[in-house]
């Protein structure tokens, strides 16, 4: 308690009396905005707060479905926990609708009550902890905009128990409490026959936008429709690939946003003489029709649809199947030249028989292909077909970002247990089908719900025969679903869409029929039965739901997360990231704020903990993984890929790569590439850079080699004026550690050996820093190995933007061993003999596993937790006492003047990285020497201290590093 009060103290000081006072504590105030810039918004900072507390009080005016649905999995993870809250609302304005109230009444750990005050407009957030309270006060109701996207001025404030201000909001919370009325079935009933809507109810919580896919001048609103924002910038893009004379051109666009809108645009300022549009599926055409009239205008007699029956080959717009134009019958009737102007559309098909007769066939002025997935598993390369250019590219992200789509709320949910087992890749039939499974799908379907009036469900199930059972169970209990499989014909498909559309059907269940190529913009719920099989799969099927609709503020996916061996690829399909770093991937599960907008993903935490062990499991340097990554990025760009070009086009980490490989050329010999020879000590150079540079955890040496690349020899002042300029340390231990680097004098002997024992850079009497006699001849004799010099330096270059110059370490970012002897400017790696700790040049890195194997011997088991996000429970090793020397060097660091730098991992499955928190000192009221049992009995002494933070841990960290796994 009383490190807590002179934390707060210190807290309070800085926030209200002295900004400058060097210590801040944990607890300051902060002002909450939106910031979509720097990825801040109100609603992390609640849920920090929401999942550390032990009960919690809202005081809001306004909910929204959407709002309430950022916090369903929260509220349920706290229920588990056996944490239980209390909110306080009204029916002010008629903003808040029947339904939100039926969606509140789910909440079983919530209780809810309406109070009648007249102007009741609060919007306060009240968090009790262990120590103390937290209040979120401002002007942030419980909505998806004002949590996440409007600007909001809201304050966070801690308290301890026993103060003034937090009573004074608990109090009045209580006041108008115990006069409210409790939320109930029958109080929804009769508000439902006195509710009027409010018409500017969107306006209260938004801005109102248009449609995404075109928006209109109010006065030509009758007359002609104009690209939106994102639109015209894709259009002078398409324009510009013509103008530099290319012939062919690629769109990747994500499903959802607008790809027959944009392209009839660009039609429209194209004018052929004719046009063709192909597409793979007849039930496309007619809607790809009426959005191109909406467009072009003009007489119907203009357009035109080739395709089963209906020849209407004189159209001046034509739309065809691919099956019926490419009948010899069909395709010849026409001149290869009788088109200006061709679209495919989801050309990633265009591989097939079928589409490449007709793309050879004709010879069209310009030729416009369409996908929202170019990446392909079979051999076919889409990039070549459109002679690599890319016209125009919006992705997930940056769609969400722009407001192209609807929203989503993604939850990522526990599936069954089944005899103490998830459900796994194997499971059977009588597994899937259960009822106690089928009771768990409609719990969570209900739970979670969805946004509109009625539910209009896809499911995506793991086989057609589960599709079928569960279709025929889902009705018995009173649902109307059907299962469509690949069996079915396609007038049965329209029907059964239309049918959903229409309100007759809640679900259609699937196994992969609908990942493209159907559009249902009603769809408001999509529910995932089965594994993720990849990135691109996935995506397709969340983008069902994603075209907005008059219905719908949002789509909801519920996707149930079992014990799958490819649950990794979740984080990985939402975020877009194609790193196959598993540090990368494990930092989107603890941190979502990559998805922009007011949409979310939320994972229940058992859920969190099945993806935890798939990236745990997963092996992500396998050669399969690394050569389709290769593959897809060879075929992308026309050329073989070096690693500067994985940087630039977001796909595979390059330290991933060579975590597997000595360099970068010899993974080219790997993939069969045809390179230049290099000499063994070239090979051993580029190994040498690929281990020790190209992470970029220090810029010196990046800066150093740049210097060297432009010029043979180089002045050592010049050096350090650069780095003067780059706002790099320039000390003496820094700079002696940056020699002894390219001296190898660093490094073990082995590694020594490996990167060719003799120094890289040599520093003359003269002050003259070069490069030695065979690399100076390598780099005139060999453009080669020159060029694959540069790609690590400019790679290192791009990893050095993530860490400061101006500090040894940085914050949050991951370290080894080695590293830290390196960064700490140590003489040499002592990384094999550090162990826990080692005090050594004036600095004590200190490594903690803050979740060690059950086999570990109980010797080397230390008691190490953090008691809060300031404070580190920490032991030294066995059989140490306060007398020993290491500990007593450990207790008076702060008068010796040693650094205690802490780094901690949270299990031994994050490989050999710790992440950086900071220095610490010893709290020296908190050290006592203790006794610990070892095997056969044995005791030994053992020291524990108190580490106090220098920098408060980051709360997402914290609570990563902290919770283990959940069974």
């Amino acid at each position: 308690m009383g490190n807590f009060i002179q934390n707060l103290e210190a807290s309070l000081h800085k926030g209200f009396i002295d900004q400058k006072q060097s210590k801040s504590g944990s607890y300051r105030p902060r002002l909450l905005v939106n910031n979509t810039k720097q990825n801040e918004n109100v609603l992390t900072s609640l849920l920090e707060e929401l999942e550390e507390s032990e009960s919690f009080l809202f005081s809001v005016a306004f909910i929204t479905e959407s709002g309430l649905a950022t916090l369903k999995s929260h509220f349920l993870d706290l229920k588990r926990k056996g944490i239980k809250g209390r909110i306080l609302t009204s029916t002010f304005l008629s903003f808040n609708q029947p339904k939100v109230f039926r969606e509140l009444l789910k909440i079983k750990n919530v209780d809810v009550r309406l109070t009648s005050l007249e102007g009741f407009h609060s919007k306060g957030y009240i968090f009790s902890h262990k120590t103390h309270y937290s209040l979120i006060v401002g002007s942030s109701n419980l909505t998806a905009h004002a949590l996440k996207v409007n600007y909001e001025w809201n304050v966070k404030l801690t308290s301890h128990e026993n103060g003034e201000l937090v009573h004074h909001f608990k109090n009045q919370f209580e006041d108008v409490w115990k006069d409210a009325v409790p939320l109930s079935d029958e109080w929804i009933e009769q508000y439902e026959k006195t509710y009027k809507p409010v018409i500017n109810r969107k306006m209260i919580d938004q801005v109102i936008d248009f449609p995404t896919e075109y928006s209109t001048n109010s006065i030509e609103n009758a007359i002609k429709i104009v690209p939106n924002k994102m639109q015209e910038a894709a259009l002078q893009q398409i324009q510009a690939v013509r103008d530099s004379g290319e012939q062919k051109g690629l769109i990747i666009s994500a499903t959802g946003t607008g790809k027959t809108f944009l392209s009839a645009f660009d039609v429209r300022r194209f004018a052929p003489q004719r046009m063709l549009f192909i597409v793979h599926r007849e039930q496309i055409l007619k809607k790809a029709k009426a959005d191109f009239k909406k467009i072009l205008g003009g007489i119907e007699k203009d357009f035109g649809i080739l395709s089963g029956s209906t020849k209407q080959n004189d159209a001046k717009y034509l739309f065809a199947t691919i099956q019926t134009i490419s009948k010899d019958e069909s395709l010849h009737q026409f001149d290869p030249d009788a088109f200006d102007y061709i679209l495919i559309d989801e050309v990633h098909k265009a591989g097939a028989q079928s589409y490449t007769k007709v793309i050879d066939y004709f010879k069209p002025k310009f030729f416009m292909g369409m996908t929202a997935t170019p990446e392909r598993t079979d051999d076919f390369n889409i990039y070549e077909l459109f002679d690599y250019n890319i016209a125009y590219e919006i992705r997930l992200q940056e769609a969400l970002e722009e407001d192209m789509l609807c929203p989503f709320h993604y939850f990522g949910v526990t599936d069954l247990e089944y005899d103490g087992e998830f459900i796994d890749d194997t499971a059977i039939l009588s597994k899937l089908v259960t009822e106690e499974r089928v009771n768990h799908i409609l719990e969570k379907i209900h739970y979670y719900g969805f946004s509109g009036e009625k539910v209009k469900g896809l499911m995506f199930c793991s086989r057609k025969d589960e599709a079928i059972k569960l279709s025929n169970v889902l009705n018995e209990r009173g649902l109307r679903t059907i299962a469509l499989t690949g069996d079915n014909s396609q007038e049965e498909r329209e029907l059964r869409v239309n049918q959903l559309e229409n309100g007759a059907l809640d679900y259609i269940l699937t196994v992969d029929i609908f990942n493209e190529g159907i559009d249902i913009p009603s769809v408001n719920q999509v529910v995932m039965l089965r594994q993720t099989q990849s990135s691109i799969i996935f995506i397709q099927q969340l983008g069902r739901g994603l075209r907005k609709h008059e219905s719908k503020d949002y789509v909801t996916i519920i996707d149930f997360i079992g014990n799958y061996k490819n649950n990794y690829l979740i984080p990985i399909a939402l975020s877009g990231d194609k790193s196959q770093n598993k540090d990368n991937i494990r930092r989107q599960i603890k941190d979502t704020s990559y998805i922009k907008g007011v949409s979310t993903v939320n994972f229940e935490e058992i859920a969190k903990n099945q993806i935890f062990k798939a990236i745990n499991n997963s092996n992500l340097t396998a050669f399969k993984v690394l050569k389709e990554a290769y593959s897809e990025l060879k075929n992308r760009i026309g050329r073989v890929p070096y690693l500067y070009d994985f940087v630039t086009n977001h796909s595979i980490d390059p330290v991933v790569i060579l975590s597997k490989y000595p360099n970068y050329n010899q993974f080219l010999l790997k993939m069969r590439e045809e390179v230049p020879i290099l000499t063994q000590y070239e090979n051993q150079v580029l190994t040498m850079l690929s281990s020790e540079i190209l992470e970029g955890k220090r810029k010196h040496e990046v800066i150093l080699l740049e210097l060297l690349l432009d010029s043979e020899k180089v002045n050592y002042d010049v050096f350090i004026n650069q780095l003067i300029i780059s706002n790099c340390r320039t000390d003496e231990d820094t700079l002696t550690s940056v020699m002894k680097i390219f001296e190898l004098e660093f490094f073990t002997q082995n590694n020594k050996l490996k990167y060719g024992n003799k120094p890289i850079i040599l520093l003359d009497d003269n002050s003259v820093l070069s490069f030695n006699e065979s690399i100076q001849f390598s780099l005139k004799a060999n453009e080669y190995f020159k060029y694959m010099v540069l790609d690590i330096i400019r790679c290192s270059r791009e990893k050095a933007k993530h860490y400061q110059s101006e500090q040894p370490l940085t914050l949050y970012e991951k370290y080894s061993r080695k590293d830290a002897c390196k960064l700490l400017n140590w003489n040499n790696d002592e990384s094999s003999t550090i162990y826990g700790y080692k005090t050594k040049h004036g600095t004590c890195p200190i490594f903690i596993t803050y979740h060690k194997d059950e086999d570990v011997e109980s010797s080397v088991n230390y008691s190490e937790e953090f008691l809060s996000q300031d404070i580190l429970k920490w032991s030294t090793r066995s059989n140490r006492t306060l007398e020993s020397q290491e500990v007593k060097t450990i207790i008076e660091a702060k008068e010796r003047n040693i650094d205690l730098h802490i780094f901690v991992k949270k299990d031994d499955d994050e490989g050999t990285d710790f992440y950086y928190l900071g220095k610490a000192i010893p709290d020296k009221n908190n050290i006592e020497q203790a006794i610990m049992k070892v095997e056969n009995g044995r005791e030994l002494p053992v020291v524990h201290m108190n580490l106090i933070m220098e920098n408060s841990v980051e709360n997402k960290l914290y609570h990563y590093l902290k919770n283990g796994i959940v069974e």
